[in-house]
């Protein structure tokens, strides 16, 4: 660790080019904008990774002369190394800074992708789609980090707000486009697809992205420190209540997006080019609400945001498994309960992120890791073991996401009587 009376007046050329450029500094409302919007850009390639082929399963299996139950296990194979290196790209950052660690990312993304597009047998896949996994999640954790950074208070909430809404059109548009290539041009193109956006977002992040840790702010990257700080985080009970919350919350949503061939093929009757039945509803919903996060910053505390997150969220799942109780599945009965629980899920996410980075300012980019490894690893238990136990019927899945969301309420409240810290962000 450098010495505080060496913090307090940096000097050099390496200080002021670490430092972020005036223009993304907080104030000015269209350069937080384009930061939200790279940012953004860098947590969509989760999604699209996942829902872009989602329309492709039926074909890959007869390439690769499989059963398709076989195709559904590129999810795991993408998502469990996805939850494990999370837990090393926010402290890779901590060490060598939030801007390389994200440029090398999206390289590797961006090779891996090609890989996938070649491959010729599914355990070739399966390789590929692993690197996917570990280099996918960089841009969605150290981009947490990094808006911690640079905003405080209230305007960390509206930047992490902007960025899960323009994240949240992801979800929505890239089943759409994946069965547009899917019908087009075969499924090899979608893969084309990922290799070209993740290209695209290096040129852009190399161009605009600025560096937000300068080389005084950084950690170490030696194994007797990391783990100190491992242990650390991890022996926290609230940071591991918080980060276990969202991790919940989300596998509740999805849990419909990994199940979304069973849903939108077996349950609804749809075809290749219909999954926006699912997602667009679901995705609005997340959009929504990130903007009424946003627009509650500074008028509702943290914990009264969360508390109306959860309330939307404990309608819409009460209503999925009424509904399913007693009707089969149908439009557009189905998709309102996912949309609704989004809004409630979104409405909640920002606070409790901020509330968990918080309580570790110096270990931000660890922080970050730590969330973003449970949430991963959450998520692919929600699709190599939940999913194909519960996606042949609406109603287990419905009871499915009401498990999952009474069990991240549990992880809030418990919080809420561990701490006695004042309903800010700050």
């Amino acid at each position: 660790m450098v010495p505080t009376r060496a913090l307090a007046r940096p000097r050099g050329l390496l200080y002021r080019v670490a430092m972020p450029p005036a223009a993304f500094r907080p104030g000015d409302d269209r350069k937080r904008l384009v930061l939200a919007a790279l940012l953004a850009g860098l947590a969509t390639i989760g999604p699209f990774t996942i829902d872009t082929y989602m329309p492709s399963f039926p074909s890959m299996a007869r390439s690769f002369a499989v059963d398709a139950v076989l195709i559904q296990q590129t999810l795991p194979a993408y998502l469990i190394p996805f939850a494990f290196m999370t837990l090393f790209h926010g402290t890779l950052s901590d060490a060598f800074g939030r801007r390389p660690v994200i440029l090398v990312g999206l390289a590797v993304f961006a090779v891996a992708s090609v890989g996938c597009a070649f491959a010729q047998s599914l355990n070739q896949m399966l390789a590929f789609r692993a690197l996917q996994g570990m280099s996918a999640g960089v841009g969605m954790v150290v981009g947490r980090a990094m808006i911690r950074d640079l905003y405080a208070g209230h305007d960390a909430q509206r930047v992490m707000s902007m960025v899960t809404m323009i994240f949240g059109l992801a979800p929505a548009i890239a089943p759409v486009i994946g069965g547009w290539f899917e019908t087009g041009l075969g499924w090899r193109s979608i893969f084309v697809f990922l290799a070209l956006f993740a290209g695209a977002l290096l040129v852009a992040c190399r161009a605009a992205l600025p560096e937000s840790l300068p080389p005084e702010k950084r950690h170490p990257f030696a194994a007797r420190p990391l783990l100190a700080a491992y242990a650390k985080l991890l022996g926290s009970g609230r940071f591991v209540l918080l980060v276990s919350a969202i991790a919940f919350n989300f596998s509740g949503f999805f849990l419909y997006i990994v199940s979304a061939p069973a849903v939108i093929y077996g349950l609804l009757g749809l075809g290749a080019t219909q999954f926006a039945w699912l997602f667009v509803p679901g995705i609005s919903g997340v959009v929504f609400g990130a903007f009424l996060s946003g627009r509650l910053a500074g008028r509702l505390s943290a914990r009264r945001t969360v508390a109306l997150g959860y309330a939307i969220m404990g309608a819409a799942v009460c209503y999925n498994v009424g509904y399913h109780a007693l009707f089969p599945p149908a439009l557009p009965w189905t998709v309102l309960a996912v949309m609704f629980y989004t809004i409630g899920m979104s409405l909640a996410m920002p606070s409790l992120t901020l509330l968990a980075l918080d309580l570790f300012p110096h270990n931000r980019g660890l922080a970050a890791s730590l969330q973003g490894g449970q949430q991963s690893l959450f998520s692919g238990i929600t699709a190599g073991v939940l999913s194909p136990l519960l996606a042949g019927s609406a109603l287990r899945l419905g009871l499915g996401a009401l498990a999952l969301m009474l069990c991240g309420l549990a992880c809030t409240l418990a919080y809420t009587r561990t701490t006695r810290a004042p309903d800010s962000h700050a």
